[in-house]
């Protein structure tokens, strides 16, 4: 007797269709396999792709001979996380066209926000935020097939006014010993330089990989010349110092011009007590050799067992060159706990001086109240120094789940009467679309918003004015307050839920406040930038009205516009 056969496997094709990609134009894919069969992708017209690694998704960059206006592939065999075309021409100025992003790494659609987000997949902190040949190059921690940590690479944008960016091809990617890792590493945080005599510019960066012995981080270096492009990174600064008891914490590399001539990196780690930044030099003006340790240049004896973070020195009101000139020391505390707010992982700015290898303190100040700017990286540009953060806090972020993230409005960096300001750039009020309201806020009239973009500004006549901004909200109480405690920003579930931490700017008398409101986040800027409070939401539902309760006679203007790209 005859037995039956099993029933073949059907192929479960997809197609993707889209706007024609021209020949000679590249397009980038990434892909890998769901079983044990390779995984192949068939560009119609142009032959196809094949990926066998199981652990990683492969990347696969196709210089196009032919016209390619769709692509199919076996579901069943295949996962295609994300499809990208560009002109290596033109991409600088056109950016990438993204065809297709599978569910996993594609965010929740945020119709109208302003704030950059990477066009799929995970982001945090910025790097390597710098100008090169004219163009503002943003680069930042990406994870492009899930909207969770793992794996790091680097994302990359440009932009010309620092508000409107074009998405580039990603930057760089972990190598083989991450993926062998399960993904506990990659390429970590860092920095960018123009080099005097070079196209393009170099980017420092630390190489992390989990349990690696002996050195969990190195410092690594790469050469872009085409501005999107990277070349093999090389090995620039493998050890720690030692002597001093450090951790195995060693990372985020800054590099930048001292006021010698000489190249600075700083990196941050920790002791035995907490966090420090550490200085090293060359005489190197590449910066790909010789590297050498000069110093502490920063001991965090605060807020517990610290770790020190993404630091940044930069000349903050004259040339490098001029010894009057004071410098901004940036640097944030993992793992830091203010016990009086228990707000945690918070950022400091310390103003002093710098001799290219001793930095003097005058005095410092946190950037921001609300604690979501972290990692904080900042540039002299050309109107002067400014900065971009990331909009979140590992407070609130787990690596097992889906956080989609942004980065916060750019802000510039001035030392005005004594005090730190940080206001948003100029170019932020390019985002106004119409104005809403001069007047019903003013008389603590409720003024509703259409999709919950906005900027507000009430401005009072004296700075003892107690005051409170409600944001409506469908699932959490929200608000900015000023009273006896200081300026702060409300965020709670409400549902009830377990007590948020108190979001304050102790002590803080404001005149004026300055509010951008966006799908998922809260930017507050008082008195021109001196009190800073940034908050991203637990619900990027948008904000549907807003209202404000203060003596009438106090308030001298309040206006309401409607934001948009």
């Amino acid at each position: 007797m005859s037995q039956a056969s099993p029933p073949a496997r059907q192929p479960s094709r997809e197609t993707i269709s889209f706007a024609p990609v021209a020949a000679g134009e590249t397009l980038e894919l990434f892909l890998m396999p769901r079983g044990t069969e390779p995984a192949v992708v068939a560009l119609h017209g142009a032959g196809e792709v094949t990926a066998r690694r199981s652990d990683a998704f492969e990347r696969h960059r196709v210089v196009l001979a032919a016209p390619v206006d769709r692509l199919s592939f076996d579901a069943a065999t295949t996962v295609l996380s994300t499809v990208y075309a560009y002109d290596p021409a033109t991409v600088l100025n056109a950016g990438i066209r993204v065809l297709h992003a599978g569910p996993a790494p594609t965010p929740p659609e945020l119709a109208g926000s302003y704030h950059f987000r990477p066009p799929c997949g995970w982001m945090n902190d910025p790097n390597g935020f710098g100008r090169f040949d004219g163009r503002a190059h943003l680069f930042y921690q990406h994870y492009p097939h899930r909207l969770r940590w793992h794996a790091m690479h680097w994302g990359h944008a440009v932009s010309d006014d620092l508000i409107h960016w074009r998405h580039q091809p990603i930057f760089l990617e972990p190598g083989e010993a991450v993926f062998a890792a399960n993904g506990a590493g990659g390429i970590f945080s860092g920095s960018a330089i123009a080099v005097p005599g070079e196209a393009g510019f170099r980017a420092f960066f630390t190489d992390h990989i989990d349990g690696r012995q002996p050195e969990m981080e190195v410092q690594c270096a790469v050469r872009c010349t085409d501005g999107f492009t990277a070349d093999t990174p090389e090995v620039v600064l493998a050890g720690r110092p030692e002597g001093l008891g450090l951790g195995d914490d060693n990372r985020d590399p800054y590099v930048f011009r001292g006021p010698d001539g000489r190249l600075k990196m700083l990196l941050g780690g920790r002791d035995a007590e907490g966090g420090v930044v550490m200085l090293h030099e060359t005489d190197d003006p590449t910066g790909a050799t010789g590297w050498r340790f000069v110093g502490l240049v920063h001991r965090e004896r605060e807020y517990g067992r610290t770790v020190g973070e993404c630091p940044a020195m930069l000349p903050l009101d004259g040339p490098a060159d001029d010894p009057d000139t004071h410098w901004l020391l940036i640097v944030g505390l993992l793992m830091s706990r203010d016990p009086s707010t228990r707000r945690r992982n918070l950022t400091f700015g310390i103003v002093g001086r710098f001799d290219g290898r001793t930095f003097t303190p005058d005095f410092r100040q946190e950037l921001d109240f609300g604690t979501d700017a972290y990692g904080f990286q900042a540039f002299v540009d050309r109107g002067g120094p400014v900065g971009i953060a990331w909009l979140a806090n590992w407070t609130d972020i787990v690596k097992t789940a889906d956080w989609p993230t942004a980065m916060t409005l750019p802000r510039r960096l001035l030392l005005r009467d004594g005090a730190l300001q940080t206001p948003p750039i100029e170019a932020a009020t390019t985002l106004r679309q119409t104005l809403v309201d001069d007047r019903r806020l003013a008389v603590g009239e409720t003024v509703g918003l259409d999709d919950g973009m906005a900027e507000i500004i009430v401005e009072f006549d004296d700075a003892s004015t107690f005051f409170e901004l409600t944001l409506t909200h469908p699932t959490l109480k929200l608000a900015i307050t000023s009273d006896e405690g200081g300026l702060a920003i409300v965020h709670e579930d409400a549902h009830g839920g377990a007590p948020s931490p108190h979001y304050l700017a102790t002590g803080a008398r404001v005149r004026s406040i300055r509010i951008f409101l966006d799908r998922g986040s809260i930017e507050v800027f008082a008195d021109d930038g001196r009190y800073v409070g940034t908050k991203r939401l637990a619900d990027p539902a948008a904000i549907t009205a807003i209202r404000l309760h203060a003596p009438e006679e106090r308030v001298t203007s309040a206006r309401v516009w409607r934001l948009g790209l």
